[in-house]
């Protein structure tokens, strides 16, 4: 079988985003645009290799893509032609095929792009032009046709009436045939309004010429649809969405409320897990089978194993372990795990915490770099008192401790085994096992005070 390269066109400024942010890099349900159509195309066996031709703010491209592809530079950007002409060193002499698709159409699938590379190669053609036809063709170029033969293209600025009456529009995804595409390319001008060299015209080249030019009509129209602009980025963002979850729920996923779930390309969910309403599920989510998630929580990077419950919380790059319940109003921030069987209640920040099997923090308390046991049990308000102004410092709490309401454990200290920390108490120093520790100052009370009290306030106020 005939090589085949595929090629994306990533230089433009794409002025109509209005963003700093190139056009190719705005993010697609956790993945860039450009993400998205290179990882399809690395999914497609038939690819040897890919090249994207870069410019505008291409540092950032590259940053982004990494080493996986080649990097070709368009030092100005005078259209797609020009931009495949910068190919022709790296291509230069190689037989095969080139796919050639613009950087702002994520929603190709792997399966069509080996059915558009298949067809191709079936037809032995000198070029494949995908088309789809649509109800509203504006900003496209129409694909223009006699007698069931293709004619050519027409870019919408240079079409007239009757040209844009077609439905049939020209997607911006070819096959071309190697070396003879360079051949077209070297005699391409630019007269035409936008004063570019257009791919376009190369088809029409062809078809004088009476080469074989096909027609690939895309089953899913969806797929062709690009992005200039930030209305059609939420119209692209929404069809992924809804992909996404058709996929999940095919698995045995329950989403409740699909409408109000936002799941990222690449979470993970296991079956019988329900998603209830407000979920926002992003980056390399790993969720369990048999979980509860939701209704109202946001899980980035998060491993959960089965059976566990969540509710109206957050939590980022944290590992939670089977059995846990989490919320409601829990926070989980950075680098928490978990433990077997915990409860973390309602207003429980944790950073940076490890967590042993049956813990429970239940309400309104605070871990941070702390190392905690199995069989702990922190009453509401306490406080591991990490940060002294200069440096964090660890908390260790040892198995079947207990740790009473309103108690600060003032990093570094360890609280042992079977340890009991009393109510209120500020400890600063080792608690030993099996002890109770009690700081705080002894309770005084004045008999009859609090008239004389009063009197004084009123005093200082007058």
């Amino acid at each position: 079988m005939s090589l085949v390269y595929a090629a994306i066109l990533a230089a433009g400024f794409g002025t109509r985003m209005k963003s700093s942010t190139p056009k190719v890099l705005h993010k697609i349900c956790g993945r860039t645009m450009l993400e998205h159509l290179v990882c399809n195309l690395e999914k497609t066996k038939k690819i040897e290799d890919i090249f994207i031709v870069v410019g505008y703010k291409e540092d950032e491209v590259k940053k982004v893509i990494g080493k996986k592809v080649t990097y070709v530079r368009q030092e100005k950007q005078l259209g797609t032609g020009h931009a495949v002409m910068q190919l022709f060193d790296v291509l230069k002499g190689k037989a095969g095929n080139l796919l050639v698709l613009n950087g702002d159409v994520p929603l190709y699938r792997s399966t069509t792009l080996e059915s558009i590379i298949l067809k191709h190669l079936q037809q032995q053609a000198t070029a494949t032009l995908v088309t789809a036809t649509l109800e509203n063709p504006y900003g496209y170029g129409r694909v223009v046709f006699q007698d069931s033969k293709i004619q050519g293209i027409v870019e919408e600025k240079d079409a007239d009436e009757e040209i844009k009456k077609i439905k049939t529009i020209n997607t911006g995804t070819y096959v071309f045939a190697l070396p003879e595409l360079f051949d077209y390319l070297s005699n391409l001008t630019n007269d035409n309004k936008g004063k570019e060299y257009y791919l376009t015209d190369v088809i029409g080249k062809m078809v004088a010429k009476n080469k074989k030019v096909v027609v690939y009509e895309l089953e899913d129209k969806e797929e062709a649809l690009g992005v200039n602009d930030s209305l059609q980025l939420a119209l692209v963002t929404k069809i992924m969405r809804e992909r996404i979850l058709q996929k999940h729920m095919l698995k045995g996923v329950r989403i409740v409320d699909p409408g109000n779930t936002y799941i990222d390309v690449d979470v993970v969910i296991g079956k019988d897990t329900v998603i209830e309403p407000f979920t926002i599920l992003k980056g390399s989510t790993s969720i369990g089978s048999c979980c509860t998630i939701g209704p109202n929580v946001e899980l980035e990077d998060v491993t959960l194993e089965d059976f566990v419950t969540i509710k109206h919380s957050v939590a980022k790059n944290s590992f939670c372990k089977q059995g846990s319940v989490i919320g409601p109003f829990s926070y989980l921030r950075e680098e928490v795990v978990v433990g077997e069987e915990n409860k973390i209640g309602c207003f429980v920040d944790l950073k940076k915490t490890t967590l042993g099997k049956n813990t429970k923090v239940t309400h309104l308390a605070y871990l941070g770099d702390a190392d905690v046991g199995d069989n702990v049990n922190f009453g509401c308000g306490a406080v591991t008192v990490n940060f002294n102004g200069v440096e964090k410092n660890r908390t260790i709490i040892k198995n079947n401790a207990f740790i009473g309401c309103n108690s600060n454990l003032i990093a570094p200290v360890l609280i042992d085994e079977n340890a009991y920390v009393a109510a209120g108490s500020t400890i600063t120093e080792d608690v030993p096992k099996n002890s109770l520790a009690i700081a705080r100052k002894k309770q005084l009370v004045k008999v009859d005070y609090v008239k004389k009290l009063i009197a004084k306030f009123k005093s200082k106020k007058s």
